[in-house]
């Protein structure tokens, strides 16, 4: 009985000791993803901030606070249709960048559509890939880094220059109570197209382009990462636009700032962004980390109790049964 119970052992802790590295490079590549329908809104906040009035004589002013809503909201119709052409699981995202003033009126609205892979985040170029309605191919990541970040630097889409560049990993920080990573990318001033909404009624981007005047655009980004699940936390811009060559539109300066200010996420977002992310790490730790070594330790556990059962059962002749002594020698007398 022993020797078929050492067997069964045995052959849980072989089971239990390939599904660690199963669970880890098999299993998770394939089941963590993001889902096609997710749907997130954010609110930052620049208190205060220097603001173009448009409505007054295109005057320059210091505003208590610029407002800008980010919406994400994932388009599973589009995202089903791409995943037949390209063979893998997609996810699209239909992003709108919304700035208001503090009179509640809009300064710019910017939509994007983001395309990229479910489960490693690299983009995938596709037909309606675009950011304000014009066609782009987006190098690197934005929004969202891959799960299990690493310390390194990543590319990083910027939707105002149309361009990728490196954001710096910066090291790691405590964040309300999470180890998190730390990144930053400088954009220099860059021109950069104008938007298709303008705040000024019956003003389109090429009537403003005809003038000569340009816009042109610099900020400093700052996320704070959480390296599991690979969702920023927390994310701020120092940020600043600006239009040159506006004498040619009638205005006193040749350069005027349309906008500047620390651009910081509102506290009650962050709260549940960060409530959000600690739910979601749970399922990624004990893919990647909680079930792998407790599978590991736990099939050592059977082995070295297979390994004693097996050789118990090698030696009977060291138990007897209860009350039972060995005989002793009794020596036959030697015949004369």
């Amino acid at each position: 009985m022993r020797r078929r119970a050492s067997l069964v052992l045995l052959a849980f802790a072989v089971f239990f000791a390939a599904m660690s590295p199963l669970l880890r490079w098999y299993a998770f590549p394939r089941l963590a993803k993001i889902p096609p329908s997710q749907y997130q809104e954010t609110v930052l906040e620049a208190k205060p901030a220097t603001l173009l009035d448009y409505n007054d004589n295109m005057k320059v002013k210091r505003v208590p606070k610029v407002t800008i809503v980010q919406t994400l909201k994932g388009n599973v119709e589009e995202s089903e249709k791409i995943e037949r052409s390209a063979g893998r699981d997609v996810v699209v995202w239909d992003a709108l960048s919304y700035v208001v003033g503090p009179d509640g009126k809009m300064v710019s609205e910017i939509p994007e559509r983001y395309i990229f892979d479910a489960h490693s985040q690299a983009p995938v170029h596709a037909t309606g890939e675009s950011v304000d309605g014009d066609p782009v191919r987006r190098e690197g990541i934005e929004f969202k880094w891959p799960f299990l970040t690493e310390k390194r630097d990543y590319e990083y889409f910027d939707a105002q220059a149309r361009t990728s560049s490196p954001i710096h990993y910066k090291g790691t920080r405590t964040f309300h109570g999470m180890d998190v990573y730390y990144f930053e990318q400088t954009i220099p001033w860059t021109k950069v197209p104008m938007p298709k909404k303008m705040p000024i009624k019956g003003v389109t981007p090429e009537q403003i382009s005809k003038t000569g005047m340009t816009r042109w655009y610099t900020t400093k980004r700052m996320f704070w990462v959480d390296p599991v699940t690979g969702a920023p936390v927390n994310g701020e811009e120092i940020h600043k636009e600006e239009l040159r060559n506006a004498k040619a539109m009638g205005l006193p300066q040749d350069t005027v700032t349309v906008f500047a200010g620390h651009v910081k996420m509102r506290a009650d977002y962050v709260d549940s962004i960060v409530a959000l992310v600690k739910s979601q790490r749970l399922l990624v730790l004990l893919l990647t980390s909680y079930l792998p070594w407790g599978f590991l330790a736990l099939g050592a556990v059977l082995l070295a109790l297979a390994l004693w059962l097996e050789a118990r059962s090698r030696h009977p002749q060291d138990e007897q049964p209860d009350g039972a002594t060995a005989p002793a020698f009794d020596p036959q007398p030697t015949p004369a």
